[in-house]
């Protein structure tokens, strides 16, 4: 079916009826866009108004879809010629139809897939007490504060300070300790390994100026246990320095802790530390 000839047929008419777009459209109950649409080629009427669009321009349905008038003689194999066409152009529209609507879907069914993702990582983080990434279901979601996670990292820096400044060299002299762990592993009901970095610097007051003794960032593997529900330092083990620091890392600390620690330098986790360390030194000296 011709649509381009047809459109041009329809325009032909309608100007030799002396009817504006807009004068045919509302006798069809149709926008002049449509109508314009038909003309320009770039559609075909629609079924249901081809018997009244056939009407108003003074031509058969037949002669419609022809784009063209018929001689009587050519009537019947025309009107079987153009059956054909519209059957096939109304199997064309349908598919194209089914086409669009299989893509709607599929998109669809991606958004949902997407979606069900990210609310299943949600909700398998809310289950281990981790915050929540999204929220596009209208929640919020924190993980509770875990005490005993707090009272261990205070008896870390109680230990570390009471050895440190067994040695002090100054009267005056303070020892302060911040702490990132990476790792907590509960061997038993009352027996934890704690992995960390430990930063550790000591300063004294001299003439009112506050001078920093001595320091040290070292990676620590804490043995602590619970007595009395309280956490105390048992043991403790570090790597050794110069050839024996590799193998001693990779003996004390598990992978996963160890590929953490190996940004140690460039994640920012040293500068929150001597930050951490600064801000009570200037606390504790009242500077």
């Amino acid at each position: 079916m011709d649509q381009i000839k047809i459109g041009k047929f329809i325009a032909e008419l309608r100007k030799n009826k002396n009817m504006t777009q807009e004068q045919l459209g509302e006798k069809l109950g149709v926008s002049f866009k449509t109508i314009s649409k038909w003309e320009n080629g770039r559609g075909l009427p629609e079924l249901s108004t081809l018997k009244p669009l056939s009407d108003e321009l003074g031509i058969s349905i037949n002669e419609l879809l022809s784009g063209e008038k018929i001689e009587q003689q050519d009537y019947i194999n025309k009107l079987e010629e153009n059956m054909l066409n519209t059957l096939d152009y109304s199997d064309k529209k349908v598919k194209r139809v089914k086409s669009a609507c299989l893509l709607v879907a599929i998109f669809i069914g991606l958004i949902l897939i997407t979606l069900f993702v990210l609310f299943e990582i949600d909700i398998t983080r809310m289950r281990n007490n981790e915050a929540v990434f999204f929220s596009t279901w209208g929640f919020q979601y924190a993980p509770p504060i875990n005490i005993d996670d707090v009272n261990m990292e205070n008896a870390i820096k109680k230990y570390l300070v009471g050895e440190d400044e067994k040695n002090n060299h100054y009267e005056n002299e303070k020892s302060f300790v911040a702490i990132r762990i990476y790792l907590i592993n509960e061997d038993s009901k009352d027996k934890y390994y704690i992995y960390a970095w430990v930063l550790q610097e000591k300063y004294y007051l001299e003439n009112g100026e506050v001078i920093k003794d001595t320091g040290s960032s070292i990676p620590y593997k804490f043995e602590l246990v619970k007595e009395n529900n309280e956490f105390i330092v048992n043991d403790y083990d570090i790597p050794r320095d110069g050839s024996y620091y590799a193998k001693d890392m990779k003996h004390i600390f598990p992978n996963s802790v160890l590929r953490d620690m190996e940004n140690i330098h460039t994640d920012g986790t040293i500068e929150r530390l001597s930050l951490e360390i600064k801000n009570e030194v200037d606390l504790y000296f009242h500077k």
